[in-house]
């Protein structure tokens, strides 16, 4: 299996000029905790996280050392910390040079990666051009669709890229939310919804795919006016049944 088998393919990212306001308030929109800082001709420039947000000047929770252990610590690092704290602008607070992975990476080297370096996310990068996200719950999602086998088949690859793209057609339809995952021709729908029976629509729209065997709505509607997270219908029932 490879990262292409699993990634999220609606890559959510921001500009590096962009502020600090702006990089929260699509966090936020978007629900993630994290975005691939791209330039403006596309190409991977960094990554931003939430974690890049908890030592800030405006809520107190800069590092804060004693007279003496800022005169041992090097100017260099203090700079970059007065940047990091105070910055207004994403290039500020950014990890730049980040890691990546290529789209034909063995998901097995990709985890390795993830475990190596303590991320939770990586960027997927094709010649520059960040082409994908993955996450640990895409492979959560995954995990949870490959009862039998490790290794998905031509077919259920192409089911999954058919499937995308006919969620891609869906104009109204929030897709930078969902993601697919297919085993043997069964497709489990994963993610959020903002409006009344759109993941219904979904449903409809990956049952007409040609291949697709079996659709699973993991879905869940989120009330964009509160924030509220409702239970997918698959979940309902399987509460329903506990």
């Amino acid at each position: 299996m490879k990262a292409s088998d699993v990634m999220t393919t609606k890559v959510i990212s921001i500009r590096p000029d962009a502020t600090l306001t702006e990089m929260i308030k699509l966090m936020l929109d978007h629900r993630i905790s994290g975005l691939p800082v791209v330039s403006d001709d596309g190409k991977l420039v960094g990554v931003v996280t939430e974690g890049d947000c908890l030592r800030r000047a405006e809520t107190g929770t800069e590092v804060k050392r004693s007279f003496w252990r800022d005169l041992l610590t090097g100017s260099e690092t203090l700079a970059n910390e007065y940047i990091r704290t105070h910055g207004r602008k994403v290039s500020e607070v950014m990890t730049g040079d980040p890691i990546s992975v290529s789209p034909d990476m063995e998901l097995s080297e990709v985890i390795h990666i993830m475990e190596k370096n303590r991320i939770k996310r990586v960027p997927v990068v094709k010649d520059g051009t960040v082409v994908g996200i993955l996450s640990r719950a895409n492979l959560l999602q995954t995990l949870s669709g490959l009862v039998r086998s490790t290794s998905v088949d031509d077919s259920d690859t192409d089911i999954r890229k058919n499937v995308i793209t006919a969620l891609g057609t869906l104009p109204w339809a929030a897709n930078e939310f969902l993601n697919v995952t297919v085993k043997d021709g069964v497709v489990d729908l994963w993610g959020c919804y903002t409006a009344y029976r759109q993941d219904e629509a979904a449903v409809v729209a990956t049952e007409n795919v040609p291949g697709v065997k079996q659709v699973r709505n993991h879905l869940s509607w989120v009330d964009p006016m509160s924030g509220t997270v409702v239970y997918s219908p698959d979940e309902k029932a399987s509460l329903a049944r506990a």
